[in-house]
């Protein structure tokens, strides 16, 4: 007797990964899928993140899937609530909505070997039985809570910007800001504009570059969304540019790393003239690291903000926070009424990626497995010992640019290797070891010759290295090497296997290999 299947495919994950699997499962003729959610809305990071001022980093028709335009975008850069209705448009584009089940929340999933199935378990005591899984949880997922004492003990309002509380005024109060990334620049600004009093508590200053946002001119929209080689050149311009400098400065930072250096002084000197007239502010707020150690950042009201009266920026590090307040290295109490923590996520973290456990042949747990052996994925998607199961956001598989460019290439190279499974008539499909390794260790050696490994990025704290030291949000690649990898990889470094029905015993079970036993 053989397991009764709720759906061929489970994608855990409603944010645009999960969405843009879904479109490439329905490409590739494939419609018993579902998608399972644990938020009230689909969008993801863009659905959690609604922190006033959020918004998309680089320009918006790069942040975008290249078969479907954006219908309402206003902006160069989209505001993140536009971005969320765009996740909306291709649900509906796609016909996906009746696939989508939220409010689900995974706790574990375990492979069964005998009857080639992943069962996977809800916090609501059921299990969802799937031939394969996709794992579609971003890596924008975990927040990360700061670890300083007395952080507990703190009786004041707490919030942290991926779980903002619209409904608390903001307005007059004394708020403390830790944190001075990505998430931070675009807040602190909004923050200051309601304020009493702004504290800002930075750790490690971020490099900023000038924001070329302005409204889209509708003329222009329309152009956009009708005329498909207008979109297709125009966005293929922001991706040769983005791709280009992004790969120069980071990928092949050992042969060309004078340009780090020049980008750094070059930056120091811009911080200097945009600051004219606080040259003790502009050295506070200068990194000392090179531009593109972190994520890129542009805002053209950040560095301002901290010459406004009501802001104060602290540089002394956090010792201790009291019930009241935070105090510093310099032995002074900062009285606060609002902690906000603007400390982002846990990107490639031990037990977080994915947050629950995922156990592969042999009960294997997935994220035992990365934190012994280091985080790796063939294309960043596919792992061996973990058979029917897909990644979307795995290690090495972001060429750092736009993570849509990444999710249309990673979701389609697991459509295609379960597409493949299925025309052989397998059961079972799992890369092979020599494939992933030689995948891993080509870009693990790339790696190590990037800027992000490289001493130019000392003291940048920058999420792209994890715990374990390792470059793993990032693959060293262009964005066409990213896309032609998963596109055109060979379909036989997988092996695909079936499953023979037996008579007597169901519990004893017999499998043949159909292809590639290396």
């Amino acid at each position: 007797m053989t397991t009764q299947l709720d759906h061929e495919v489970l994608i855990v994950g409603a944010g645009f990964g999960g969405i843009g699997a879904a479109v490439e499962l329905r490409k590739a003729g494939i419609e018993d899928f579902l998608i399972i959610d644990k938020n009230d809305g689909i969008g993801g990071t863009w659905h959690a993140n609604t922190y006033p001022g959020v918004a998309v980093d680089i320009p918006s028709i790069y942040y975008s899937f290249s078969y479907e335009p954006p219908k309402t975008w206003t902006r160069m850069f989209a505001p993140g609530a536009e971005v969320q209705r765009y996740a909306e448009q291709v649900v509906d584009s796609y016909d996906l909505r009746s696939r989508i089940q939220l409010g689900i929340t995974v706790v574990g999933a375990v492979w069964d070997e005998n009857e080639h199935v992943w069962r996977v378990e809800l916090a609501d005591g059921r299990t969802l039985v799937a031939r394969y899984v996709i794992g579609a949880i971003g890596a924008l997922e975990v927040p990360s809570l700061p670890d300083i004492p007395g952080f507990d003990g703190y009786q004041g309002k707490i919030v942290h910007t991926a779980r903002w509380d619209h409904d608390f005024d903001y307005a007059d109060m004394r708020i403390a800001v830790i944190g001075t990334g990505a998430t931070a620049l675009q807040l602190i600004p909004e923050l200051a504009d309601v304020a009493g009093e702004l504290t800002v508590f930075q750790r490690t200053p971020i490099w900023v570059a000038p924001k070329p946002d302005f409204p889209i001119p509708p003329a222009v929209r329309t152009a956009l969304l009708n005329v498909p080689v207008l979109r297709r050149s125009v966005r293929a311009a922001v991706t040769v540019g983005i791709d280009f400098s992004l790969t120069g400065i980071g990928v092949f930072h050992d042969r060309v790393p004078f340009l780090a250096q020049l980008l750094e002084r070059g930056g120091a000197a811009g911080y200097r003239a945009w600051l004219r007239g606080n040259p003790e502010l502009a050295e506070q707020l200068t990194p000392h690291y090179a531009p593109g150690c972190k994520r890129p950042s542009v805002s053209n009201r950040y560095l301002k903000t901290f010459t406004r009266p009501h802001v104060e920026l602290v540089t002394s590090p956090i010792t201790e926070i009291t019930a009241n307040g935070v105090v510093t290295a310099d032995g002074t109490e900062h009285a606060i009424d609002v902690l906000v923590c603007a400390t982002g996520f846990k990107v490639m973290g031990k037990g977080t990626t994915p947050p629950f456990p995922l156990s592969g042949v042999g009960g294997v747990d997935l994220n035992e497995f990365w934190d012994e052996n280091r985080f790796q994925a063939y294309q960043g998607v596919s792992v061996p010992g973990f058979p029917n199961s897909f990644l979307i956001t795995g290690p090495y598989g972001f060429a750092a640019g736009s993570y849509l460019a990444m999710i249309e290439c990673t979701s389609r190279h697991a459509a295609r290797a379960i597409a493949e499974s299925r025309r052989r008539g397998a059961t079972r499909v799992e890369v092979k070891q020599r494939a992933h390794d030689a995948y891993y260790e080509k870009y693990l050696r790339r790696s190590e010759k990037t800027l992000w490994l490289s001493p130019a990025c000392e003291g940048s704290n920058t999420y792209y290295v994890n715990y374990q030291g390792d470059a793993a949000a990032i693959r060293p690649s262009t964005h066409l090497e990213m896309w032609w990898g998963n596109k055109h990889f060979p379909l036989d470094d997988y092996r695909y296997g079936r499953r023979l029905p037996t008579s007597g015993d169901d519990t004893t079970r017999s499998f043949t290999a159909l292809a590639g036993r290396s």
